[in-house]
């Protein structure tokens, strides 16, 4: 094998559960199914598995009921936490540990039941919040953690002129690509005003700006890319990962407008050797709609304060002239609390040629971006169809 990780390592099994609403399910439960669909679809079994990455906000050392629970004695364990761009984060530490032997088939997987499970809300806040703290914001009990995203969108606003109508078309983009996907939670059609009258959260933010709060479980399965040939799906193959923490809150930020995606995002394309022109599909963690914003700038597929005039007129929407969240994303497909494995698994479908009417043609070449805390921790992954090129 060669010294990089570039088409080394295969996605080889992808699966889903409880998507949307998972009512008398337990988060492991739905783990559990969306975990034994991604094995068999990489047509292993569980006694094939023995490396696991996997973390929770509900729990800090989720790793091991996980491992319980499915019955498999890996030799190789991820758990690192790093918010919802975790199961974008742990695709580099498993690469290396297959390279290197370690092990043969890594699970990754999550599961959340956010939604359903209403109960014991506020004092599960307070639990996070004492397991968190955040210091120089907590006092002033902001709303979190849309105040601090709403804190970003106001600085872009002030900065680079960009209005509410700019945020509405990130979202008016991903609904009309939730409404070419059966999976997705919110498809019927939405305007541009209605964004803009739907009720103020956090202003700039209204309830259109936010991503929704759903159920869901996701998991992937990585094998050494010479064993693709043997696998019953496409392979796809990872090209590059990287990760960057710059901040844990976002009032420890230099510019709120500039994240650590400008790190981990040229990084990834570096290790791959792609271009932005290579890139066909992007999948964006969009907890609210500055995110796409201002990821679509920190990647470098625009100039910084460009996006609004990227975005207007369908810019990320079917037919637009960069396919962006194709599932729906985070703002109407699904968000179960940690988002970013939904990311990867779309992205996979894309370079399978398997989304239907959704499908971008051609697609080769697909980034996946993840976003977890405040703007804090940025995780970047290339993949693509082809192992060389």
């Amino acid at each position: 094998m060669s010294d990089g990780i570039k088409g080394e390592v295969a996605i080889a099994g992808i699966g889903t559960a409880g998507l949307g609403e998972a009512d008398g399910y337990t988060e492991m439960e739905i783990l559990a199914q969306a975990a034994t669909r991604a094995v068999a679809d990489a047509g292993l079994s569980m006694a094939d598995i023995d490396g696991i990455a996997t973390c929770s906000s509900s729990a800090t050392m989720w790793a091991m009921p996980v491992v319980e629970y499915l019955g498999i004695r890996p030799s190789f364990i991820e758990s690192t936490m790093l918010g919802g761009s975790s199961f974008l984060a742990h695709l580099l530490p498993a690469i290396l540990a297959l390279k290197s032997g370690q092990c043969n088939a890594v699970l990754v997987c999550y599961g959340s039941t956010q939604r359903s499970a209403q109960f014991g809300r506020k004092d599960g806040v307070r639990a996070r919040a004492m397991l968190d703290p955040q210091p120089y914001e907590q006092p002033y009990q902001p709303l979190s953690p849309i105040t601090s995203y709403a804190l970003a969108a106001q600085r872009h606003m002030h900065a680079y002129g960009t209005t509410r109508r700019h945020l509405a078309e990130v979202a008016v983009a991903a609904r009309r690509w939730a409404q070419l996907n059966p999976e997705a939670a919110k498809r019927d059609p939405l305007s541009i005003d209605e964004v803009l009258g739907s009720r103020m959260i956090s202003d700039p933010l209204s309830l259109l700006d936010c991503c929704l709060v759903t159920d869901g479980a996701g998991a992937y399965v990585l094998l050494r890319s010479d064993r693709a040939t043997e696998l019953p799906q496409k392979a796809v193959y990872l090209h590059g990962a990287a990760t960057a923490v710059w901040n844990r809150q976002i009032s420890s930020m230099h510019d709120l407008t500039v994240t650590a995606a400008a790190e981990s995002g040229p990084r990834a394309m570096k290790m791959a050797g792609v271009t932005h022109k290579d890139i066909d599909v992007l999948e964006l963690y969009d907890a609210f709609t500055i995110n796409t914003l201002l990821f679509l700038e920190d990647l470098g597929f625009c100039k910084k304060g460009e996006a609004p005039d990227f975005v207007e007129h369908g810019g990320i929407a079917p037919g637009g002239h960069l396919a962006v969240n194709t599932n729906g994303g985070g703002l109407s497909c699904i968000h179960p609390g940690m988002y970013g494995i939904f990311l990867l698994i779309e992205a996979v479908r894309q370079l399978r040629g398997v989304c239907g009417e959704r499908q971008v043609p051609e697609a080769r070449i697909a980034m996946v971006h993840g976003n977890g805390g405040t703007l804090s921790s940025q995780s970047t992954a290339i993949l693509s169809n082809e192992r060389y090129w």
